[in-house]
């Protein structure tokens, strides 16, 4: 018989686990057709896993803040719900969906970071009693721009889809990594260094093979940077050494093969940075670049307009200081 060297033991053995941990939880699991999943506006990706897909759209009356990414992780014991949408209305949509997949209770929200379209559905499951989870940076940055993230959301999404909203921050921080128990389900959760925001936050469930980043992985709409450019690109390297079967993405389908996913991310900020940086060098000003830094980007991700502006200016101002 061959020898098996330390590596492939170690991964046969994950592999194990894998596979006794999902072939105990299949029984327990809910029995949502395709068909039913789409009438409530989720899709099960993998036993027990279901993604709401968000609108590629700037948040507005009609999509109330519905244009992100939400999931539902059904264990055989409690529920782990990844971020809520962009309003209370929203929120408590993404809530009726999930009573509709289980009946067992929702023990956990986490939010991968602090951007509004993430968290301000938060309230509508403060009622479920359960605990909200996120970065150890996130109650600071919730907190710094409570007062204009609720105001910008009234004014785009009127009073009606508004009433409820409020901003919870989490009571269970992440410093490093913590595993949270769905009933034969762990679900890890690893806080990261500065890219998209100072509060990413990364989910795996283990018994999937699934990886959730969050705002770290965008697809077809345009990455937004409020964090690090450079922090971004060097994390990605470190991302994509995780081995998983499938990605979420924070905006983007439902799901996509990893690594893979994050290559467009990679090139896209490494473009912006090559250009940005150019530019320092050849002396332009802040608005030089903006009118001309990663424009070779355009064609290749929707909101491009709305939101690559912002990223250069993010862009100029980290790194005409190195």
């Amino acid at each position: 018989m061959a020898e098996i060297s330390p590596l492939n033991a170690k991964t046969s053995r994950k592999e194990f686990l894998r596979g006794v941990t999902l072939a105990a939880l299949l029984p327990l699991l809910p029995r949502v057709s395709q068909a039913e999943a789409q009438q409530i506006g989720v899709i099960e990706i993998a036993p027990g896993v279901f993604v709401h897909v968000g609108q590629y759209e700037l948040v507005n009356k009609e999509n109330r803040g519905n244009i992100s990414n939400a999931v539902c992780i059904v264990g055989s014991s409690a529920v782990a719900v990844i971020d809520t949408s962009g309003s209370y209305a929203a929120g408590k949509a993404l809530h009726e969906a999930i009573s509709k997949i289980t009946e067992k209770p929702i023990r956990y929200v986490i939010n991968t970071h602090m951007h509004p379209d993430h968290v301000l559905g938060n309230a509508a499951f403060k009622s479920a009693g359960c605990e909200f989870v996120g970065h150890h940076k996130l109650p600071a940055a919730l907190y710094a721009r409570k007062d204009s993230y609720l105001a910008n959301a009234r004014q785009r999404i009127g009073d009606e889809a508004f009433a409820g909203t409020e901003i919870i921050p989490p009571t269970l921080l992440v410093t490093d990594t913590l595993d949270l128990d769905l009933g034969g389900r762990t679900l890890t959760l690893r806080a990261r260094p500065t890219a998209h925001t100072d509060n990413d936050l990364t989910i795996f469930d283990l018994a999937t093979s699934t990886f959730f980043l969050g705002d770290l992985l965008f697809s077809n709409h345009v990455p937004t940077l409020d964090g690090s450019l450079v922090g971004w690109i060097n994390l990605i390297g470190v991302l994509t050494q995780e081995k998983a079967d499938r990605a979420v993405p924070g905006h983007g389908p439902n799901t996509m093969p990893w690594p893979d996913a994050i290559k467009p991310v990679e090139r896209y900020l490494k473009v912006l940075a090559t250009d940005v940086r150019k530019m320092i060098k050849d002396r332009k000003t802040i608005e030089q670049a903006v009118a001309t830094a990663g424009q070779s980007e355009r064609g290749n991700w929707a909101l491009f307009d709305e939101h690559h502006p912002r990223n250069v200016t993010a862009a100029f101002t980290e790194l005409e200081w190195e």
